[in-house]
């Protein structure tokens, strides 16, 4: 479990013991690295499935190596595109940009943190997502009684410092467009921010930020906006918004990501695999395939006389 987030899994825990798990089958482990490289490095421990950032993940890699070859799994980091064409439905869109992405104070790794709009509708795109934003920075800091608010705080002081770090970066790289600054004194409360046409070796493009900075970049033409889109190491998810079903099923298919979602989120369900392509990561997650990660294939031959 991670050290930045214990309580939550331990109420899994009693979920867990509850609906009559037997002792030993399933174990909760607090702690942080310390812990997680003592159970990579464990001659003992035949798999690893992890999610978190891609320089840990390389780690656990390393370690299973090292040790007894375990297999391992990772779900690693994201900088998932949001591709606008100008037949999508734009109030849709601009809510999509806004709530799907700043959900969790956007610390998820699947968050759609480049959006990608056609240049005949970037300017209306563009004013809609900054008003959307300054509500939503409106009510939020650590003295609201505003029960509509939607965002929090990001995790700690260390993730804190390093979202500011990367906005003080977009200031020098691209056109801050709303937000980037921190709000109140108390508590770590960064308002959503917008970077706009950053600079291609811009860290906010090229970096997963794990906090609410987007950026937003114009297009021309469906073959300018898949190069874009998948111009980055990474390949968690990808979203498209358009009405058009052909260049949907296109672009889903040209995509270089684990999971898309048309015209919405890309839910997590029981039955759909979920893992990364590139630098996001191997293995898979949930639906079939992500039972067999756990087995291991065998064949027997018997000769009968």
């Amino acid at each position: 479990m991670s050290e930045k987030s214990p309580l939550g899994i331990l109420q899994i825990g009693h979920l867990i013991k509850s609906a009559g798990f037997p002792p030993g089958v399933i174990n909760l482990l607090n702690g942080g690295g310390e812990t997680g490289s003592l159970l990579a490095s464990h001659m003992k421990i035949r798999m690893i499935s992890f999610t978190g950032s891609a320089l840990t993940g390389r780690k656990i890699q390393e370690a299973a190596l090292k040790s007894n070859l375990k297999k391992v799994a990772l779900e690693l980091g994201g900088k998932s595109p949001v591709l606008v064409f100008n037949d999508a439905n734009m109030e849709k869109a601009v809510e999509f940009c806004t709530t799907l992405f700043l959900f969790n104070s956007a610390q998820v790794c699947a968050a759609g943190s480049r959006v990608y709009v056609q240049r005949d509708v970037a300017t209306s795109f563009l004013e809609s997502l900054k008003s959307r934003y300054a509500e939503m920075a409106s009510s939020l800091g650590a003295s609201t009684k505003d029960e509509s608010t939607f965002m929090g705080p990001v995790a700690d002081k260390l993730q804190f410092d390093r979202v500011m770090t990367f906005i003080k970066s977009g200031k020098k790289e691209a056109n801050l467009a709303i937000g980037g600054h921190r709000i109140g004194d108390e508590g770590y409360f960064i308002a959503p921010t917008i970077f706009t046409d950053p600079q291609s070796h811009a860290r906010i493009l090229r970096e997963e930020i794990f906090g609410p900075v987007l950026t937003v970049l114009t297009f021309d033409t469906e073959e300018e906006a898949l190069q874009m889109a998948n111009d980055t190491e990474y390949g968690l998810a990808g979203y498209i918004w358009t009405e058009s079903l052909s260049r949907a099923l296109r672009l889903s298919h040209e995509l270089e990501a684990g999971s898309i979602g048309v015209n919405g989120a890309m839910w997590a369900i029981p039955l759909a695999t979920f893992g990364g392509f590139k630098q996001s990561g191997n293995g898979l997650e949930s639906g079939h395939q992500g039972i067999m990660e756990y087995l291991q294939v065998k064949t027997t031959a018997i000769t009968i006389e």
